[in-house]
């Protein structure tokens, strides 16, 4: 939550590039350092970064899911995405994608899995009900729009309209 939410609850303030130093953090919610290490080592999607400064300060963030709160640049340069990722989504949430397309929501970009198990496991983090929908990453790129590959692996868009989007059986 503090690294992609509410750094300010715990006093935390995040860098242009979402950074804050390991020490503050620590300092923050009274844990060890080996405690952190735990956290980012167990994190089963990888979701944190550790990388010291050029000023050999170590820092940690979250490598994506920033809510629109927090106002960050990932410093992640466009990158070739696949022909085709895929995002995974309660089955209620169809009509709604497949008129309007997918938007970050409260979020800083739209998240897309570059496989289809992993968008199960995403989907299924809101519900056993999911649906697995296709998206025509290298048709979108071909019309203009940009993706970035985060450090652990998600693929991220500002939008995906939903003529690139095409519902797959898991």
């Amino acid at each position: 939550m503090l690294l992609r939410h509410r750094p300010e609850a715990a006093g935390l303030t995040l860098d242009a590039n979402g950074w804050v130093p390991v020490a503050d953090l620590l300092a923050a919610l009274s844990i060890a350092r080996a405690d952190l290490d735990v956290v980012v080592a167990g994190n089963d999607k990888a979701r944190f970064a550790i990388a010291a400064g050029t000023d050999g300060v170590e820092r940690i963030r979250a490598n994506q899911g920033h809510s629109r709160r927090v106002d960050i640049d990932l410093g992640l340069p466009p990158a070739e995405p696949p022909a085709l990722l895929f995002h995974g989504t309660p089955r209620e949430n169809l009509p709604s994608i497949m008129k309007d397309g997918l938007r970050p929501r409260s979020r800083h970009h739209v998240h897309l899995s570059p496989d289809v198990p992993t968008a199960l496991i995403v989907g299924r983090r809101r519900s056993a009900d999911v649906a697995i929908l296709q998206v025509e990453a290298a048709a979108m790129t071909t019309e203009g729009h940009v993706f970035h590959r985060s450090d652990n692996g998600v693929w991220l868009t500002a939008a995906v309209p939903a003529g690139f989007i095409r519902e797959r059986s898991a």
